[in-house]
């Protein structure tokens, strides 16, 4: 299997509008099956910077393929890229503290029942 895919391999990009496919040269594919050996499907974040620098570069250099004609695929695939848009934190605004509103002099003149017979 890894000699068609040597042969005649494309990469898959995972992009927001479906899959695409490249087209490597024979020394790119051999850096990919290197690359893909354990794992069928890899975020770009993991890659090495050398690897990263070859996808920018075969996305860049717009070599996309047909992965199949009539359904029926006719290249191997060697491994899939996700690539995932940057995360973007949520912000959210600072709350401030909710304002007491002061003890009114009405409120605090009330009082206690054992007090008033103390003042008599």
């Amino acid at each position: 299997m890894w000699i068609e895919e040597l042969a005649r391999g494309v990469l898959e990009l995972d992009t927001p509008i479906g899959p695409r496919y490249v087209q490597p040269n024979l020394l790119e594919r051999a850096f990919l099956i290197w690359t893909f050996r354990n794992f069928f499907s890899l975020p770009q974040p993991v890659l090495l910077p050398w690897e990263r620098r070859l996808i920018d570069r075969l996305w860049s250099e717009n070599r996309f393929v047909s992965l199949s004609v009539a359904g029926v695929p006719d290249k191997p695939v060697i491994g899939r890229i996700e690539r995932r848009a940057p995360f973007q934190e949520e912000v959210l605004p600072i709350r401030k503290p909710p304002v007491r509103e002061p003890i009114s002099a009405s409120t605090s003149a009330v009082a206690e029942p054992g007090q008033e017979a103390a003042s008599a």
